[in-house]
């Protein structure tokens, strides 16, 4: 039974992705794959067909009725259908791993069918730095760092049809799970910028609300380290 590791990719994010990407192989220490989670190829496989729009420059999922942040805002819920077995852990690209996330992997319950750190996490603002727009709902950024069970029985109503038809802000919470079926994980796993406990020592780093590829970012927590990284990648 095999791990793996999904990445969500945006295109107007390509070197936070790279940097996501880059900091993951650094420190690890095993064989996992690491894959992106492109729309386009998604769409010409046929498994992403929700309507979506541009306007006023945004993505804007119709069924939701509401604006995308990135392009894998709802296709990140595809990976237990593309990974099929072992444990699939999905990340968003605005991340920074600083440990060896195959560890993450290890003693892990069976019983569970997905892991995430369980925030409680609600903006007093309506915009990212990026223009986007920050929305609320219930287990908000849940979501940006989840390891699937892939054999889970409760993980196979997660079809593609279910992914391409229900609201996003249904999937974000979990929809089709109980709620003892989702176990937790350690916050330093998806450490907050800003939000999160500056006490505890992160794991991996997550820019949620814009990064130091955003001149408003370019001081924040960590922001060094994610340069020197992406100076790494780009030698």
């Amino acid at each position: 039974m095999s791990n793996s590791i999904w990445l969500g990719f945006d295109p107007r994010e390509a070197a936070a992705y790279a940097v996501t990407r880059e900091s993951i192989k650094q420190y690890i220490t095993q064989p996992i794959p690491i894959r992106g989670l492109v729309l386009d190829d998604l769409r010409k496989r046929g498994l992403y067909w929700r309507p979506t729009e541009r306007r006023l420059g945004k993505l804007y999922d119709v069924i939701s009725e509401h604006e995308m942040a990135t392009e894998f805002a709802i296709s990140r819920f595809l990976v237990p259908h593309l990974a099929q077995e072992g444990w699939a852990l999905f990340m968003d690209c605005d991340m920074l791993l600083r440990s060896n996330i195959a560890r993450v992997f290890q003693g892990l319950d069976g019983r569970k069918a997905v892991y995430c750190v369980k925030h409680d996490h609600v903006p007093d603002y309506i915009e990212k730095m990026d223009g986007q727009v920050q929305s609320r709902y219930a287990r908000k950024n849940w979501s940006s760092f989840m390891i699937f069970n892939c054999h889970h029985r409760a993980n196979k109503q997660l079809t593609p049809e279910m992914v391409n038809t229900l609201p996003g802000r249904d999937l974000h919470r979990f929809c089709w799970l109980k709620d003892d079926e989702i176990g937790e994980l350690p916050v330093e796993w998806n450490w907050l910028v800003g939000h999160s406990d500056e006490r505890v020592i992160p794991k991996n780093v997550h820019f949620t609300d814009g990064g130091p590829w955003f001149d408003a970012f370019a001081n924040a927590p960590h922001s060094e380290e994610w340069r020197d990284t992406l100076h790494r990648w780009a030698r």
